[in-house]
């Protein structure tokens, strides 16, 4: 991101160094209007005739009138033309030292005074310019301060005998005062530039840091509230709006948005180190627990961080579901070695022809338990070392139809006792056939084992369709049974949970995990008629494809 950023944080650190450039030739060119208006003010106002005499009217005049209108044109231009701003340094600093020369050139008296006002333009453009192009002005500004010193000697004018004073000695000092000032300027500008691009720099990496902040706040699960020490909110995000019951907008200060969490921490206060209590903030809202963090000092701000406080007991509920999965492996694992051999040994007691009735039936009692741990255990082993789905398309009409058939079949059951029902038309899907197979297996079985009512053969029913609210297709195994109490409703896909002496309570919790890893639901639905009927939504094959 940092990358990507780079380019566009340079263009916009560039076009702030050019905005401050013209604002600086903008000011440049207003020293030029007065420079400009000096000039002509010497020569024209009585007042200055003490201290200036034009020498020669001709030039002076037009020299001092040009260059006003000049200054003002270059002015008005700073501020709406589009040209480059090179060019227009480059013109006004020409235009600069061509008027202050003839300037001197015209008038005796101030020539000392011109020249310092020279230095000025003569530094302005190279604070604007790049090196070479002040360098250039300020040795073209030098050259010329020699010559019309020279020409003011008679050097040039035939019949003259040259007249060398101090004069040339202070044409020179100005000379190189000229090239020092270039060099000074344009060190000094390049220094600002960098300073300037360099904070800009800075500004927007902040301003991007204080964004990302801000979108991470929003998003954090836990709550966050920030105020300050009167008070007052700052920050809320949506965490903390969902927690406090979606109060409505405009509450500028704690007491107002909850008296009850204004009230803890008038209590952290006086006594930070003492741990914070879940509490209700309203009577159908979650349990929170609110904790307490200062920045910057007792004059700084707040930080409430409001934690869900049952999504704490869900992720410790999931970690020792977890740590137990793992131990129940490794017990199901040591387990099954010894009831195989139990299994085994008493398998050959009742092959012994000396069994009577008595014991017989004790080893069937036997033989019948080693089944159902062994059934346990592989369960359990399964659910450890359960592979990774692999989807494939498939029509689940035509799958249901064979399951079921293939069901029927290898159980001995009555035709009436597993029937399916799926459309004339093909219902396609992606999903993992054989972890689907197991999943169904298991709520067969269930629905065999415990779908009915006493003394009633059970009656299973498998269809196959479309969800009727998400248009996805669906698969339903449905029974005539007493249905689930609405108090176990919410328990019946939790691990290890069973009413019946004989089940493990691990198949309607491994069947969902099961359609979970294939992208699929499955969900508990009582039936109008009487019965339990158990959904599994899966994704349509399309959705997947593109997906």
């Amino acid at each position: 991101m940092a990358q990507a950023q780079a380019p566009r944080l340079r263009l916009r650190a560039s076009h702030v160094i050019r905005s401050a450039q013209r604002r600086e030739l903008y000011f440049f060119t207003l020293y030029r209007v007065f420079q400009a208006g000096l000039i002509l003010f010497l020569q024209q106002s009585p007042i200055a005739w003490p201290f200036a005499t034009v020498t020669m009217p001709k030039v002076a005049m037009p020299v001092a009138v040009c260059y006003v209108i000049a200054a003002v044109v270059l002015m008005l231009a700073a501020r709406r033309s589009q040209l480059p701003l090179a060019v227009q340094v480059a013109v006004g600093i020409v235009l600069d030292i061509a008027a202050t020369l003839l300037a001197k050139l015209a008038m005796e008296g101030p020539e000392t005074g011109l020249s310092m006002l020279l230095l000025v333009n003569v530094g302005a453009a190279a604070l604007l310019l790049p090196l070479r192009w002040g360098m250039s002005f300020a040795i073209a500004a030098a050259a010329g301060t020699v010559i019309e010193q020279l020409f003011s000697s008679g050097l040039f004018v035939a019949g003259l005998t040259p007249s060398f004073t101090s004069n040339v000695a202070e044409s020179t000092m100005f000379a190189l005062s000229y090239l020092s000032a270039a060099i000074l300027s344009y060190s000094l500008g390049k220094q600002l530039r960098e300073s300037e691009e360099l904070a800009q720099r800075r500004g927007e990496e902040v301003s991007n840091l204080a964004q990302v902040n801000e979108l991470i706040i929003r998003r954090l699960h836990s709550g966050v509230i920030v105020i300050d020490r009167e008070q007052t909110v700052r920050l809320t995000n949506e965490a903390a709006w969902h927690l406090l019951g979606q109060p409505p907008q405009g509450f500028q200060r704690l007491p107002e948005l909850h008296p009850g969490l204004s009230q803890r921490l008038r209590q952290w206060r006086k006594a930070p180190a003492e741990e914070s209590t879940p509490m209700r903030l309203g009577r159908e809202l979650a349990e929170v627990v609110p904790r307490f963090t200062q920045l910057g000092g007792e004059d700084g701000l707040i930080l409430i961080f409001l934690d869900d406080s049952s999504l704490a007991s869900r992720r410790a509920q999931q970690l020792t579901l977890s740590a137990l999965g793992r131990l129940s492996a490794s017990i199901a694992h040591e387990i099954r070695n010894p009831l195989g051999a139990i299994s085994h040994a008493a398998q050959l007691l009742q092959e012994s022809e000396n069994l009577d009735t008595t014991d017989a039936r004790l080893l069937d009692i036997v033989v019948s338990h080693c089944q159902r741990m062994n059934g346990i255990v592989e369960n359990v082993l399964g659910l450890a070392r359960r592979e990774r789905s692999r989807p494939e398309r498939i029509d689940l009409a035509d799958w249901a139809r064979h399951t079921v058939s293939h069901y029927v079949e290898e159980h001995g059951l009555q035709p009436e006792q597993l029937r399916v029902a799926v459309p004339d038309r093909s219902l396609w899907t992606m999903v993992d056939p054989r972890q689907l197979h197991q999943a169904v297996v298991a709520l067969v079985s269930n629905a065999l084992l415990h779908g009915h009512d006493e003394h009633l053969p059970a009656r299973v029913l498998v269809q196959a369709g479309f969800n009727p609210s998400t248009g996805a297709p669906m698969l339903e195994v449905s029974d005539h049974g007493p249905g689930i109490p609405d108090s176990l409703v919410l328990q019946v896909f939790e691990p290890f949970f069973t009413t019946s002496e004989v089940g493990s309570g691990l198949g309607l919790y491994i069947a969902r995990q099961i359609c979970e890893a294939n992208q699929a639901s499955l969900t508990y639905q009582r039936r109008a008629e009487g019965g339990s009927c158990f959904r599994i939504t899966l994704p349509p094959a399309v959705a997947l494809q593109t997906h």
